[in-house]
């Protein structure tokens, strides 16, 4: 038995739930996919699967045989991956996810730049607000707003940030000044769209930080909804700040309350390149994630980035 091969083919059938969608992907008959489970079973000695003519179950053996080859798995196509990038050229699929704002307004001309210097290494970006599992959707890099808190995780924080809360011209010249926390309850909020019902901001001063809940006038679960939603004056938007940089240098945003740190969960704010812990790093990955943060770590060059993706200059840096 290619002990291997069975391994993936029982992988593939945990996931699928079906014998021949797992024949179809790997070239081979269902039932020599079916046999070779069964052998998989007989040296073992245990039922891993519960097989009837309408559907197939994992047992709680097979589920956890299934949840370690997982890990054994992804550990074999890493040792193949980097025994062979230590001979050849930098080359092969990375996959990277971003939060939204990061994946559509700054990697994408950063991206272009590193396939002139690595044009054997192909991106396959994917852009969510959804926290994802590194492992399990099988992303290298996952570029994150927050620190990882799970097991088994790398980080590299890339750039601190801030939030910013900023308002179109026209909305302010209509409504009363903002000069304290409070006095976002009589405006217009744009809200960003969060697990609860509850829309809340935090405002920090020194050491005091206090927590106005609101109704928001609108909501999104993306940033960019959010910003254009202000930029039309349609109220108050908490944004990062390389986000609305260029919209504060053209007098399309002001920002409100510069003097509290504001943010509607921590206060850790930046960007974190997030990887699985692991011995050796892949090349494919270490130079792409090298090569983001050369180009915005650090106030000016996070603002110089956002900028060539919005086809403005940055303003120097004081």
């Amino acid at each position: 038995m290619d002990r291997l091969r069975a391994m993936e083919l029982f992988s593939s059938i945990a996931h699928t739930r079906n014998f021949s969608e797992t024949a179809r992907r790997f070239g081979i008959s269902a039932t020599a996919v079916s046999r070779m489970i069964t052998d998989i079973e007989n040296e073992l000695k245990v039922k891993l699967l519960l097989r009837s003519t309408r559907q197939v179950a994992l047992t709680e053996s097979g589920q956890e045989y299934a949840r370690q080859l997982e890990d054994i798995l992804w550990r074999i196509n890493e040792l193949r991956d980097n025994i062979t990038a230590i001979s050849t050229a930098p080359q092969g699929r990375l996959h990277v996810h971003s939060r939204t704002m990061f994946g559509l307004r700054v990697l994408p001309p950063l991206i272009a730049d590193f396939r002139k210097r690595y044009p054997d290494i192909h991106i396959e970006l994917t852009v969510s607000e959804a926290p994802v599992d590194l492992r399990r959707n099988q992303i290298d890099i996952d570029f994150r707003i927050s620190p990882p808190v799970e097991a088994g995780i790398k980080r590299r924080m890339l750039f601190v940030s801030e939030r910013y809360l900023v308002a179109s011209p026209a909305y302010l010249a209509t409504r009363p000044p903002l000069q304290k926390p409070e006095d976002i309850l009589e405006h217009d909020c744009l809200g960003y769209q969060l697990p609860g019902d509850e829309y809340l901001w935090r405002f920090k001063q020194q050491e005091h930080v206090s927590e106005i809940t609101f109704k928001p006038r609108h909501i999104s679960n993306n940033g960019i909804a959010l910003l254009e939603l202000a930029r039309m004056g349609e109220g108050f938007a908490l944004l990062d700040d390389y986000t609305v940089h260029n919209d504060l240098r053209q007098d399309r945003l002001v920002r409100v309350l510069p003097d509290y740190r504001i943010s509607n969960k921590g206060f850790d704010e930046g960007m974190y390149a997030t990887i699985l812990d692991t011995a050796i790093v892949p090349a494919k990955i270490r130079l792409f994630m090298d090569f983001v943060a050369e180009h915005v770590a650090g106030p000016e060059r996070r603002f110089s980035a956002h900028s060539k993706a919005t086809g403005l200059a940055a303003e120097p840096s004081a």
